[in-house]
């Protein structure tokens, strides 16, 4: 398989924000008097706001104001980060580095709106890294639909298909999957199901684990 390019997903693959994202989603809604549980935080992730929004409404009615409690989760995480910094996930630039030295293309596509990306990515030394930065609203349809892959990997002149897509989450999973990249899962916060490993070409404990995907040659599709 003609591999030219690692996608990564941002939160939860680059920067270790996913226990950050869950706990202020939680902490802003009960805010609001939404009393959202850790398992629902969870299936937020990765996920565009056309499909948040409904879910949340389903979840606690019509009165969830996803706006403000959505920038109350905002202001509460930020207030954080700038407090305690911003973690980067091991071996990130061991990964970055072996790529560059075996001439793939690098590029990122995350749900996370393009100020608070660059924002994150430049406070971390790592925005010139990277040779496309797609944000969900780039794309109609956000994760889990399978846009923001198709543009990434036009933005990078590949097919998706010559693409490895990093993602943590099963929204990204299903997004990369079905616009024919192969998929690394690192997993999070959460392992992978049995039907979500149906999507899955490899999982990896970390990302020094996706240099070895890179090198099992050649590629092949399993029957999970």
């Amino acid at each position: 398989m003609d591999i030219q390019a690692v996608v990564f997903d941002m939160d939860g693959v680059i920067f270790d924000t996913e226990p950050l994202l869950t706990r202020f989603w939680c902490q802003a809604a009960n805010d609001f008097g939404f009393p959202m549980t850790t398992e629902q935080a969870l299936k937020l992730r990765s996920l565009a706001k056309r499909y948040a929004e409904p879910m949340l409404k389903e979840w606690f009615g019509d009165g969830f104001n996803y706006r403000k409690v959505r920038a109350r989760r905002i202001d509460l995480m930020e207030d954080y980060i700038e407090e305690n910094g911003l973690k980067t996930k091991p071996y990130l630039d061991i990964l970055l580095d072996y790529l560059d030295r075996n001439g793939y293309k690098k590029a990122i596509a995350t749900s996370t709106d393009f100020d608070r990306a660059t924002t994150y990515l430049q406070s971390s030394g790592l925005e010139k890294r990277f040779d496309a930065i797609c944000c969900g609203p780039c794309v109609e349809h956000g994760k889990p639909k399978p846009d923001i892959y198709f543009y990434t990997a036009e933005r990078l002149g590949l097919k998706p298909k010559q693409c490895l897509a990093i993602e943590d989450s099963p929204n990204g999973i299903i997004s990369a999957h079905d616009a024919g990249a192969y998929t690394v899962m690192i997993p999070d916060l959460t392992p992978p199901t049995k039907e979500l490993w149906k999507l899955i070409y490899r999982k990896c404990s970390d990302l020094l684990g996706v240099i070895g995907v890179l090198e099992t040659a050649p590629f092949e599709v399993y029957d999970w």
